[in-house]
């Protein structure tokens, strides 16, 4: 089952993700809880290194999607937050998530946030996905 990844000529192309995706009819929805960037022993990974979070964050949300029978290319759209006022460390974690999608470049969100839920924590992804 494809996700169908919309471009709207209108609006700008230089931003790096489609403004809009199409589920096939029938499909069934997988929403994610924001994936931490919290390791098997609970714990915060890579304090203060946004970067290292945004890495673990998406082996987390990876694993979530392929329990739910899911894949990074089956996402429909995802936000991403990142605990900083400072745009060049949304901008960092934006890189590292964009990186691991590759070609899908579902429609997402990047907010700043004043604070996540875990002591430490930069970056929080939450997806959408869509499996048979």
């Amino acid at each position: 089952m494809s996700v169908e990844l919309i471009r709207a000529s209108r609006l700008t192309d230089a931003v790096p993700y489609a403004y809009a995706s199409v589920v096939p009819a029938g499909a069934r929805l997988v929403h994610t809880a924001g994936a931490c960037p919290i390791d098997e022993h609970d714990q915060v990974v890579a304090p203060g290194d946004v970067a290292g979070q945004a890495r673990q964050v998406m082996d987390n949300l990876e694993v979530a999607l392929q329990a739910a029978g899911a894949a990074l290319t089956d996402v429909v759209r995802t936000t991403v937050y990142v605990a900083s006022t400072d745009q060049a460390d949304l901008v960092t974690a934006w890189n590292v998530v964009r990186a691991r999608f590759g070609d899908h470049d579902a429609p997402s969100t990047l907010l700043g946030v004043t604070v996540l839920g875990y002591q430490g924590q930069l970056v929080e992804v939450e997806a959408v996905a869509v499996v048979p």
